[in-house]
């Protein structure tokens, strides 16, 4: 006798069921209280298209201005990674940085195990160690934020209208303080806005002539600009604030700044040597939308929120803002990109189809165990789900974040749709067994009913859910965004044996009837039905109160049960009578056949043989290119993305004319789509130049003036008439081509978990030179060695990026008294400028910004020619010593930034693969094209090559499903080998997990459909249970 067979032999009543069949009463009020909880979860659980993905990644940014790639490598990346290389009590997975011009980025990506909190605490404890190494004249100091996959723009805000760009500046502003106001929206980034600035432009040759230097100016500026309190002074009998008023309240009030004066009287005023102006910085950035210029608001929303709600906030803000004319009637508040039309097109077509789903199982069970009975099974559905919600914090336990409605939590509601109802219909139908139609009591029924099939239910209901446990352990990026699906579909079952035994006995006691009375009744009874009139009550009022979801579903019941009054019940009941005895007649005959003599032998080898040739179809058919492969499932484009990335040190103003000329072409392919022309499905294109102009891979928010994206946006999928979009992808891809010196990039938006670049080669090593050569030389080799399938293979560092190099003579200069910290401290203000102080405007504050004029600040020559005046403290007299008497200049290249993976120097090629299906034969390709390359080329020792990217992503996740494939299979053998105490049955029924695949592959070889590496793996597993149960 085995472990089951001796517990059921004891449980002659499950006593939970018993107490609840007892106490009726309880448990209806118990449903009615989780049914209204499940309905409120639903409607305000936080609404998103995917799952917040929470991978404890920290970055670090540090500004350093006035240093080159290789300085900030050495004097800021380098102190810090040696301190977090050295972090313990957290496992950090990679450590990658950028060093480029001026700036520093380090991101830290920690074990997915690592609590969010304690790896932000971790790296700021590494940047403590290191600030004794770290520059003591640092612009910012190194900043550590936690780096969310979910904070992409939700939408844009674009603002335009008849102003000048600083009082469109000034809308904008408004517009962002009350957008950062909202729970929901961490941040709102203003693109393409010009910012005040009080400029002195200086002439050199003045300023020599005066003798004045740029640190007098800063210093008589800063001593002028100055509100000063003089204590309290006694009139009468009042005490009255003395305060000297002194700060600068516009442009004007500088001119008049002595800057120097003398005995003699000979007195230098500002004006003498400068021009002042009140004006504009050079744009860093640029926003059009349509073809105009605009002032964009990217709206991020913040990780957990819901999204939905977050996007109707923001346009109730603009709305409020309009009523209340804090915005004036003239100015064009425009909203697009919206993600929250696309989230709610998607989460109601899932939700409807989980309903028609539900709809489905429920007429399907009529037919087979009558109306009643499947109502009560079908009622399991809902409950379940409801009940399931009531475990939501032990799910955000798992999951490590806020559960979120989201497509995979809805997939997952979907997906065990119609295994919710198994143990319901084991349980009701054994039910309806012992009642005998009315010659048992319905309340011994239930109670017997329950005990009797309680513990291989149980077993059968673990087998359902053991795959699905060891996906709960799925590491990384694309484990995190798939692990909502187990848990759900865990809790989902789990939910379902509570209801099965809790609550589906208590309504077969209350509302099981003898069979055959039901067609006695006129058809018309239906409409007295106090059923049929709640439903009808119930769905007029909800749809008043405007919950018109669960509204519709309520008429829909109602109609339902008119439908089968006049119509339903005379087919169930011919096919009860006619159909389903003939099915089981022709099932047991041929049954009978299979198992005679030694045919289920010869059954059982030969289903072997159909596994194998259904496996050699499928390959060919993979190798043919007939069935295709993708890591995850993607559709037609909602939103298309051309990127364009130019030199490190290109010229803002030169990347936005390149840009114009790819706004040009994506106009001229989509210009009879234009959201003028009638029928057009284009909403709007967006283009940003400089400030979130990266893609979404790359977690740098810094302003880089060699970047341009264009963002083509699509109206909702249901009202393009039928029209697609991969079309205009592909011609887009097509026509953007041939621009020199620019690396072009056009995708759509993700259809799954962010991953890594499709291609992907990593050259990495110590020495700088080593890796650049080795790098440009596969380059070469790879652009003579095509690879079909590769868009545009780029190294993700310009390896030759122009630089003027002033080359000091230290032993001149420190005969003139001059040190190298000053010469260059001299060049910088003149070139790039010094803030020396601030304008105060009402509430807001403008830099007061020290340069030379436009002319000579542009002028090597004249630069060169430049004299610094100091005061030289041997003779304590002025002196003026051109630059060009203690330094040369040297026209070089340099690298437009150093990138290192894991404290090792790293340059890495990177492309897109236009067509998804095609990115593992490309890198098969590749990763041959890696190996002659290396046979024929001599690479030093110190040097490596490895491909990674989206093909190393692929096979640890592959690698990670056969591992859970088979844990899962040993975790069924076991509760098998329990539940029948012998080692061979078990294997039997293991071995239909095999046979089940058959319809998989045959399905794939036969119809050609996309082979979705991701989904058919997680099927496969999930299928491991439902066989086992079956």
């Amino acid at each position: 006798m085995n472990v089951f067979e001796k517990v059921a032999q004891k449980v002659k009543q499950f006593k939970p069921t018993s107490w609840s069949v007892d106490h009726r009463t309880a448990i209806y009020i118990i449903a009615i209280l989780i049914t209204l909880y499940g309905l409120v979860k639903f409607n305000t659980m936080p609404k998103e298209q995917f799952p917040d993905i929470v991978v404890p990644t920290i970055s670090i940014a540090t500004v350093y201005v006035g240093n080159s790639p290789k300085d900030i490598e050495n004097l800021v990346t380098r102190p810090i990674e040696k301190q977090l290389k050295g972090i313990s009590g957290a496992k950090v997975k990679k450590i990658q940085s950028t060093s480029q011009t001026d700036y520093s980025l380090i991101v830290v990506e920690f074990d997915t195990d690592v609590k969010t909190e304690l790896a932000k605490q971790k790296v700021k404890d590494a940047i403590d160690k290191a600030r004794t190494d770290l520059p003591t004249d640092l612009t910012s100091q190194p900043n550590a934020q936690e780096f969310a996959f979910s904070e992409m723009p939700i939408m844009f805000v674009n603002v335009t209208g008849n102003y000048d760009g600083v009082k469109l500046k000034q809308y904008a502003d408004k517009l962002q303080d009350k957008f950062e106001e909202l729970t929901e929206i961490t941040r709102a980034e203003i693109v393409g806005a010009p910012e005040r600035e009080i400029q002195i432009n200086v002439d050199p040759y003045k300023m020599t002539a005066a003798r004045v230097s740029f640190t007098d100016i800063e210093n008589a500026v800063s001593r002028e600009n100055r509100d000063i309190s003089g204590g309290l002074v006694e009139v009468g009998n009042m005490k009255r604030t003395l305060r000297l008023k002194g700060q600068f309240t516009s442009a004007m009030d500088l001119q008049n700044i002595v800057v120097r004066s003398s005995a003699q009287g000979a007195t230098v005023y500002l004006r003498d040597i400068a021009e002042l102006k009140d004006t504009v910085k050079e744009k860093e950035s640029f926003a059009r939308l349509d073809g105009k210029n605009v002032i964009t608001l990217n709206i991020v929303k913040r990780a957990g929120e819901n999204l939905i709600a977050a996007a109707d906030k923001i346009k109730a803000v603009v709305k409020d803002m309009q009523e209340k004319e804090e915005l004036p009637k003239d100015l064009k508040v425009v909203i697009t990109g919206d993600q929250s039309k696309l989230t709610k097109t998607s989460f109601n077509e899932l939700v409807n189809t989980i309903v028609i789903g539900f709809i489905l199982v429920l007429l399907i069970l009529m037919f087979f165990m009558g109306v009643t009975n499947a109502f009560f099974v079908a009622l399991s559905v809902p409950l379940s789900v409801f009940v399931a919600f009531l475990f939501l914090p032990v799910a955000d336990g798992i999951i490590g974040t806020t559960v979120t409605l989201n497509f995979i939590v809805l997939f997952g509601l979907l997906f065990g749709l119609g295994i919710i109802v198994d143990d319901a219909i084991v349980v009701i139908e054994n039910t309806h067994r012992i009642y005998n139609n009315g010659r048992v009591s319905i309340v011994k029924a239930a109670k017997e009913a329950a005990g009797e099939i309680f513990v291989p239910v149980l077993a059968g209901t673990v087998t359902t859910l053991a795959p699905f446990f060891p996906l709960l352990f799925w590491k990384g990026l694309i484990g995190k965004f798939m692990i909502y699906l187990p848990t759900i579909l865990i809790l989902t079952l789990a939910a379902s044996l509570i209801v099965a035994f809790i609550f589906n006995p208590v309504f077969a006691v209350s509302f099981m009837r003898p069979e055959g009375r039901e067609y006695e009744k006129p058809k018309s009874a239906v409409f007295k039905n106090r059923w049929f009139i709640l439903f009808l009550i119930a769905g007029v009022l909800l749809h008043l109160t405007g919950q018109h979801g669960l509204a519709n579903f309520l008429l829909l019941m109602a109609i339902l049960m008119v439908f089968n009054a006049y119509i339903l019940n005379v087919v169930i009941h011919a096919f009860q009578q006619k159909v389903l005895p003939g099915l089981m007649n022709r099932y047991e005959k041929m049954l009978r056949w299979v198992l005679k003599g030694s045919r289920p032998v010869w059954m059982f080898v030969s289903l072997f043989g159909v596994f194998f040739i259904s496996a050699a179809l499928l390959m060919v058919s993979v190798t043919t290119g007939r069935t295709k492969q993708t890591f995850f499932p993607s559709g037609d484009p909602n939103f298309i993305y051309v990127y364009l990335k130019m030199p490190v040190g290109t010229d803002v103003k030169y990347t936005d004319s390149v840009t114009h000329l790819l706004e040009k072409r994506v106009y001229k392919i989509l210009e009879n789509e234009l959201p003028e022309k009638p029928g057009g499905i284009v909403e709007s294109i967006i283009t940003n130049i400089a400030v979130s102009a990266n893609s979404p891979r790359d977690n740098n928010r810094s302003i880089q003036p060699n970047l341009g994206r264009i963002q083509v946006s699509f109206i909702e999928y249901a009202l393009r008439n039928g029209k697609k979009t991969k079309p205009f992808l592909d011609e887009i891809r097509e026509q953007v081509k041939g621009i020199p010196g620019a690396s072009i990039e056009v995708a759509q938006e993700d259809a799954g978990p962010p991953t890594d670049p499709p291609v992907n080669v990593e050259v990495s090593g110590d020495n700088f030179e080593s890796i650049a050569a080795v790098a440009t030389q596969l380059l070469n080799y790879l652009d003579t060695n095509r690879v079909k399938g590769i868009e545009n293979l780029q190294a993700d560092v310009d390896l030759n990026n122009p630089e003027i190099t002033i080359n000091v003579d230290r032993e001149k200069a420190m005969l003139e008294g001059l040190s190298s910290g000053q010469i260059g401290s001299e060049i910088r203000t003149a070139v790039f400028g010094k803030e020396i102080s601030k304008l105060k405007d009402g509430e807001d504050e403008y830099k007061i910004q020290l340069r030379y004029t436009d002319l000579l600040r542009n002028n090597v020559s004249d630069l060169l020619n430049m004299r610094i005046t100091f005061m030289d403290m041997n003779t304590m007299r002025v002196k003026s010593i051109p630059v060009s008497a203690v330094a040369t200049v040297d026209y070089t290249n340099t690298t437009g930034g150093v990138k290192r993976k894991n404290v090792k120097r790293t340059i890495q090629l990177q492309s897109n693969v236009p067509d998804p299906t095609m990115v593992t034969k490309v890198n098969a390709d590749l990763q041959q094209e890696i190996d002659n390359f290396k046979q024929k080329t001599k690479i030093p020792a110190d040097v490596t090559l490895k491909l990674t990217g989206q093909s190393e992503q692929e096979k640890e996740t592959q690698k990670f499903l056969l591992t859970a494939f088979f844990i899962a299979i040993g975790m069924i053998f076991l509760i098998l080998v329990l539940q029948f105490n012998s080692m061979s049955k078990p294997f039997i029924v293991v071995t239909e997990i095999f046979f089940s695949v058959i319809g998989v592959l045959l399905g794939y070889a036969i119809t050609g459909m996309t082979i979705a590496t991701i989904m058919l793996l997680v099927g496969i597993v999930g299928l491991a249970g439902i066989v086992i149960k079956n």
